[in-house]
Parts: C-alpha cells; sequence; structure tokens
C-alpha cells in the first residue's frame, strides 16, 4: 500500500482513503478512521480534565491507585487498571506488566533485555519494561499477529 503524507499550513485536516479491496491494512484503517474520538476523565489538583485518548502515553497502577501519563502531566483516573485495559481496548493499547498499560503508538524505540524483557522508550524519553510474561504476546502485536494465532 502506498502512503501519502502532507502537512498543511492552512484548511481543515482530512483523511482520504482509495482502495481497490478491502484487505486487513485497509480495513483497519477503515476502522481507525470511523471510531469516535474517545476521551477519558482525569484527576489533578482537585481540577477534573478531560483527556484524548490518543495524548496517553500510558496508565499504571501504584498502591492501588491509577493514574494515566501524557506527555505534560500525570492525571489520576478512577478506574482499575483491568477497567482503564478494557476501555482503551480499541485503541493500539497493550498491557506490558502487572501494574503497566503502554500506548503502542507512543513508543519510539525497542530494546532487548536479558531475560526476555523489553525497554520501551517512549516519546517523552520514558523507559517502560516489558515483562517476560508480556514480551511474547508483545512481539507477535507488532508484527500483526493476533494473540489467537
Amino acid at each position: 500500500m502506498k502512503y501519502i503524507i502532507q502537512k498543511i499550513t492552512d484548511g481543515e485536516d482530512e483523511l482520504i482513503l482509495r482502495y481497490r479491496s478491502v484487505t486487513e491494512e485497509v480495513d483497519q484503517a477503515l476502522r481507525f478512521m470511523s471510531r469516535p474520538q474517545k476521551k477519558l476523565l482525569g484527576i489533578k489538583d482537585d481540577q477534573k480534565t478531560v483527556i484524548d485518548f490518543q495524548s496517553i502515553l500510558y496508565a499504571e497502577s501504584v498502591d492501588g491507585r491509577s493514574f494515566v501519563y501524557t506527555q505534560e502531566d500525570v492525571f489520576g483516573v478512577e478506574y482499575t487498571l483491568s477497567q482503564l485495559e478494557q476501555i482503551l481496548s480499541d485503541v493500539n493499547f497493550f498491557r506490558c506488566s502487572k501494574s503497566v498499560i503502554i500506548n503502542i503508538d507512543k513508543v519510539s524505540k525497542l530494546k532487548s533485555l536479558a531475560s526476555n524483557r523489553i525497554d520501551a522508550t517512549m516519546c517523552s524519553g520514558e523507559h517502560i519494561i516489558i515483562s517476560r510474561t508480556y514480551a511474547s504476546a508483545f512481539r507477535k502485536r507488532l508484527k500483526g499477529v493476533s494473540d489467537s494465532e
């Protein structure tokens, strides 16, 4: 498939998808384009803030509380990590340890570590370790292979 990406300085943003038949790649693009923009309510300094799913780098559970991390801030959320995993399942998020879910689209570098672990460098420069329990499924996900295959 050929990709054409253009940055514009004025006018409205638009996505145009031209295809002959619906392949897996086309289907994935269609699902992305047709899904509603989802948001999450986060709390910081007793202020509630609406957070766009795509701005979330990762979510973490610490001492029984859940937090979502964006490029600029950290927000508390009123969900467990399991609930967040369900809420974020339509977006490209992946459970990478017992306490962390990462946004795969925000990973800038990957490095294999000893004991079959992976060091994922986020676009913010933070390092998230993908535990060996989840590393195999992560590699399959990057290759586009579903867990059931």
